[in-house]
C-alpha cells in the first residue's frame, strides 16, 4: 500500500450554461494502510476527487502523487489504482472466477494462471463468496454482486483503492453487514482506502478520518469523533449525528457568548423537563424505536427534535422545558465560536 497526496487540486468543467467548479484547491493526504472516507452531498465534488485520483480526469491546477511518485500527468493504467463503482459493473457471461481475475489476465500484467487462481481464491474466502466461484454473475444477488465487484479490485494489490459510494445500492440489511465486511478486510489486508459516501454512517463506522466537503472544498478533515465534537462550522456539524443536529436562533435562550447567531444542539446538549420553564415547547410527535423515541418538538414555531427514553410517557400537546449543556455555537458566517 502507498501514501497518496492531492496537492492543491481543482477542476472545473464547461457546459453551455457555464462553468461549474467542481473541485477547488483540495488538499488532502491518505497515509498508508489508512481509510479516509469522503463525506458530503451529491454535487459535493466527491467523486470528482476520485476520477482526478485514478486520472480519468484531468485537474486544472494541482498534483497529484502516489507513492512519492508525481503521477499527475500519467495514464490511469500507469497509476496502480483500483476504482470500484456505486454500480457492480459485472460481465454477465462470465463467472464470478472470471470476474474476479479478469484485471489479472491483462496483456499487461502477465500473471502466471496458478497464482491468479490462488490471489482469487484467498480474496474470496476473505469475502465469504468461495462456494460462488464458479456461478454466472447473473446468478447472484444484489450482495453477492457488490462482493464480486469488491473482490475484482482487492485481487490486483494497488497502491490504493477509490470506492465511490460502493454500498448505496444495497438494502439497509446488506449495507450493515458489507460495512463490516469491508472494515475487517481492510484491516486485514491493511489497504490504503479513499472512500466516497454522502451516509454518515458509512464514514463513521468504517473511516479513519473523515473529510467532509461543501461546493468542492475540504472543509475539515479529522478522526469521526472530532468530527463530530468539534465541527469547524455549522455545514460540518450537520453532516453527522442522528438525529440531525439542531440549528436553532442564538436568541431563544440566555448566556449565549458574544458573536453567536446560531446554536447547534445535538440530543446530548438538550435537556427535557415535563411542564413549562423560561424555554417552553410542544411536543408534536413521538417516534417509538425500541430502545429510543425520537421526539419531535415545536418551540416557537423553531422545530426541534431530539432522543427520549421511551418510558418517559410524553404525548403529542404535552409542554415541556429545554435546558441546554455544552451546546456548540456559531456566528452569522456558520463560523464555530468558542463557548
Amino acid at each position: 500500500m502507498a501514501e497518496v497526496e492531492i496537492r492543491a487540486v481543482s477542476k472545473a468543467f464547461k457546459s453551455r450554461t457555464g462553468t461549474t467548479q467542481a473541485v477547488s484547491g483540495l488538499s488532502l493526504t491518505i497515509g498508508h494502510g489508512e481509510f479516509v472516507a469522503l463525506l458530503g452531498p451529491t454535487g459535493a465534488g466527491k467523486t470528482t476527487t476520485l476520477r482526478l485520483v485514478a486520472g480519468l480526469e484531468a485537474p486544472d491546477n494541482g498534483s497529484i502523487r502516489i507513492d512519492g511518485r508525481d503521477v499527475t500527468g500519467e495514464a490511469p493504467a500507469d497509476r496502480d489504482v483500483a476504482f470500484v463503482f456505486q454500480q457492480y459493473s459485472l460481465y454477465p457471461h462470465l463467472t464470478v472466477f472470471e470476474n474476479m481475475a479478469f484485471a489479472l489476465r491483462a496483456p499487461t500484467r502477465r500473471v502466471p494462471e496458478a497464482e491468479i487462481r490462488a490471489k482469487v481464491e484467498q480474496v474470496a474466502r476473505l469475502l465469504h463468496i468461495e462456494a460462488k466461484l464458479n456461478n454466472k454473475a447473473t446468478q447472484l444477488s444484489g450482495g453477492q454482486m457488490q462482493r464480486v465487484a469488491i473482490g475484482r479490485a482487492l485481487v490486483r494489490s494497488p497502491a490504493i483503492y477509490l470506492m465511490d459510494e460502493p454500498l448505496s445500492s444495497l438494502d439497509a440489511k446488506l449495507r450493515g453487514e458489507m460495512r463490516l465486511e469491508l472494515k475487517r478486510i481492510q484491516t486485514d489486508l491493511g489497504a490504503t482506502i479513499l472512500y466516497v459516501t454522502h451516509d454518515q454512517t458509512e464514514a463513521m463506522t468504517m473511516a479513519s478520518r473523515i473529510g467532509v466537503i461543501e461546493a468542492g472544498r475540504l472543509m475539515q478533515i479529522g478522526t469521526p469523533r472530532e468530527i463530530y465534537e468539534n465541527p469547524v462550522n455549522a455545514y460540518v456539524a450537520a453532516r453527522l449525528g442522528q438525529p440531525a443536529i439542531n440549528l436553532l436562533p442564538a436568541d431563544i435562550f440566555a448566556g449565549v457568548p458574544h458573536g453567536a447567531r446560531t446554536i447547534g444542539a445535538r440530543t446530548e446538549h438538550l435537556t427535557i423537563a415535563r411542564g413549562g420553564g423560561a424555554v417552553c415547547a410542544t411536543v408534536t410527535r413521538i417516534e417509538h424505536l425500541g430502545d429510543q423515541s425520537y421526539l419531535h418538538l415545536d418551540l416557537g414555531g423553531q422545530p426541534v427534535v431530539t432522543l427520549s427514553d421511551p418510558e418517559a410517557e410524553l404525548r403529542a400537546g404535552d409542554a415541556v422545558s429545554l435546558g441546554l449543556r455544552n451546546p456548540l455555537f456559531f456566528d452569522a458566517a456558520g463560523r464555530r465560536l468558542a463557548a
